[in-house]
């Protein structure tokens, strides 16, 4: 449909933006959100002007069917949208848990391609296509915008995939998505594929052509674009490109390519460019997957020049090396230095510059912790605001009176000296002191102490700590990714501190906190 971009540019073809950060996206091993984190998540994609939020797989567990039923009631202003496998029981759960919302689809999907058939599901064509058909059907009695996928679509035969697009519209199917599902086509190929079913399905018109583009071998976002320039009338995407394997297309990274080149391209979308930053802040925070500094688009080193010729053009012209303004997607212009002397003021301007919306509660303590901050800092930075915010509001946000809190800590550790510590924690307003000694080093020593809180066994899986900005007196930004053997669950907790011991405890402890709740909820 032809409407008016965000732009108001009313020449250019606007382009539905179906985001699956909390389906596909949430399927990245450790990147699982709890239900409030679902909903903060939630409710930044509709200030992002998103048009379709993917919100869920509802069969799949109890706790997706709960986060999408309570997302479906919350949202207004963006469809929401449930998965089920062309299976009835799967379309009946996904129905229930969005018959409150406002706007919502039904998103079907059954595999096509000769793979599939031949080892996944042992079925002929015609028993794809009745399966289709009667999948379709099923959600069309629930609600009136129903989107059919054919899984594996970009390795199907090309006249059999002709078939089930025709035979799912005409079954009700208001969206057709054509999912690269592994990640294999190419742009020229994603072309042809797309410009075929536009001419060889008589009743192509009836429906939106969708692309869902995974990114094995790093052509997501280039796919989508193709796609696009073929004609499909809707991408799929995720923020920070997650999603299974190596994730999917990019948002933020499709988004600004459509509008950057709008000449090319001449389409849009409705998304507010400005959020994208903080959107992916956000998202990073509550999955604890961190952007890489020159990711496109997000990354700090986005919109950073070292390079003496590069920062002596950008001052006499930005575009001589900017093809986007660092303003446009939500990036602050200058790097404005803060110190223990700056009022609460000047830190609520800064923190909305940053793209942050925080309540008079959040910024006092925000507040309370830049202040404990710029005593031990000479300087704080934007990116040491960022993490305070990250952690100030992330800690109002999911802590539980049932959690664990750090009190204080005393570590003995050196090349000569066998490792050991003494932890101090508070839980429900009582201390407790926890004591270990030996193994390989500081890390793994703390994480055997804090082993004697939980009644289960637990596997440290991955640790990782850098610094926020720079400096000597530089912040340290621990994150530690916890499992349970035998067992595909991981919790991954996140701290900072100037101490980098002290961060590291900190982290291990709110992913210990992660597991609690996640066994005193089911």
């Amino acid at each position: 449909m032809d409407v008016t971009s965000q732009n108001g540019d009313s020449s250019c073809r606007n382009i539905v933006i179906f985001d699956t950060t909390l389906r596909d996206g949430e399927q990245s091993p450790g990147a699982s959100m709890n239900l409030q984190e679902k909903l903060q998540v939630a409710e930044a994609l509709v200030e992002l002007g998103v048009d379709v939020i993917e919100a869920g797989f509802p069969i799949a567990s109890p706790g997706d069917f709960e986060s999408v039923r309570e997302i479906a009631r919350v949202v207004k202003g963006s469809c929401v949208c449930g998965l089920a496998r062309c299976v009835n029981a799967d379309i009946d759960r996904a129905w229930e848990s969005l018959k409150e919302a406002e706007d919502p689809r039904i998103h079907v999907f059954l595999a096509t391609s000769a793979i599939h058939r031949e080892f996944k599901l042992r079925m002929t064509q015609e028993e794809i296509i009745a399966r289709a058909v009667a999948g379709v059907q099923r959600a069309k009695g629930y609600c009136s915008n129903v989107e059919f996928s054919p899984e594996d679509a970009c390795r199907t035969e090309i006249d059999f995939l002709c078939k089930v697009v025709e035979a799912t519209i005409a079954a009700g199917a208001t969206t057709v998505n054509i999912p690269d599902t592994v990640g294999y086509t190419t742009p020229q190929e994603m072309t042809t594929r797309i410009r075929t079913l536009i001419e060889r399905v008589p009743n192509i018109d009836q429906a939106v052509i969708s692309i869902h583009c995974h990114n094995d071998l790093g052509m997501a976002v280039a796919n989508s674009l193709a796609a696009v320039s073929a004609g499909a009338g809707q991408i799929e995407c995720a923020i920070n490109g997650l999603g299974e394997r190596a994730g999917n297309c990019s948002l933020e990274e499709v988004v600004m390519a459509m509008r950057t080149r709008r000449d090319l391209f001449k389409v849009d979308s409705r998304v507010v460019s400005q959020k994208l930053v903080p959107t992916s802040r956000l998202v990073s925070k509550v999955t604890g997957l961190k952007v890489p500094r020159n990711k496109a688009i997000v990354g700090q080193n986005a919109f950073a020049h070292e390079s003496g010729v590069h920062q002596d053009g950008v001052l006499k012209e930005r575009t001589t090396y900017e093809i986007m303004s660092a303003e446009s997607v939500g990036f602050a212009k200058n790097d404005l230095v803060l110190g223990k002397h700056s009022g609460r003021a000047a830190l609520a301007d800064r923190v909305k510059s940053l793209g942050f919306e925080l309540t008079k509660e959040q910024l006092d303590v925000v507040f309370d912790a830049f202040k404990r901050l710029a005593d031990l800092k000479k300087e704080v930075y934007d990116a040491d605001i960022v993490e305070i915010v990250d952690q100030a509001t992330n800690k109002h946000a999911t802590s539980a009176a049932a959690d664990w809190k750090y009190v204080s800590y005393r570590l003995t550790s050196g090349v000569d000296d066998e490792p050991s510590v003494k932890i101090v924690l508070s839980h429900e307003n009582v201390e407790k002191t926890v004591e270990s000694r030996g193994g390989d080093g500081p890390i793994h020593v703390m994480f055997n102490a804090l082993q004697q809180v939980v009644d289960f066994p637990l596997t440290l899986k991955e640790f990782k700590i850098e610094a926020v900005s720079g400096g000597s007196d530089a912040q340290g930004s621990a994150s530690a990714l916890l499992e349970e053997p035998n067992s595909t669950r991981v919790y991954r907790g996140r701290a900072t501190s100037t101490d980098v011991f002290e961060a590291a405890l900190k982290a291990l402890v709110d992913a210990i906190n992660r597991v609690q709740r996640a066994h005193s909820n089911s």
